[in-house]
């Protein structure tokens, strides 16, 4: 399928705001997040510029986040892999499952 056609920037937007609404009200990750993002709006915005980039190949989203994100003290394995749950069962309630397949495959 071509990025084109796989989903829309609405589809994403939706995607991101609904995962992050998960994270922040999550025993694990929501405190974490919290201390470290202040504008939570200006934050959700890289997000989506950055599974623009990913699934779209829009070319908004410029940087390296795992760096960012692996200096972060008190970061686990274990914290990862629930990410990455929360992250599946977002995408599995999403509407265009085509684009959520291809973003959980992504996060992997």
């Amino acid at each position: 399928m071509l990025a084109e056609t796989l989903c829309t920037e609405e589809d994403i937007s939706a995607l991101v705001h609904a995962f992050y609404a998960r994270v922040r009200q999550d025993n694990m990750l929501g405190p974490i997040f919290d201390a470290h993002i202040d504008d939570w709006d200006h934050h959700l915005g890289k997000l989506t510029d950055f599974w623009s980039s990913i699934l779209l190949r829009s070319g908004r989203f410029n940087g390296a986040p795992m760096p960012k994100h692996a200096a972060l003290p008190g970061l686990n394995p274990d914290m990862f892999r629930h990410w990455l749950s929360l992250f599946h069962q977002t995408a599995d309630e999403q509407p265009n499952q085509a684009m959520a397949g291809q973003a959980a495959a992504a996060a992997e």
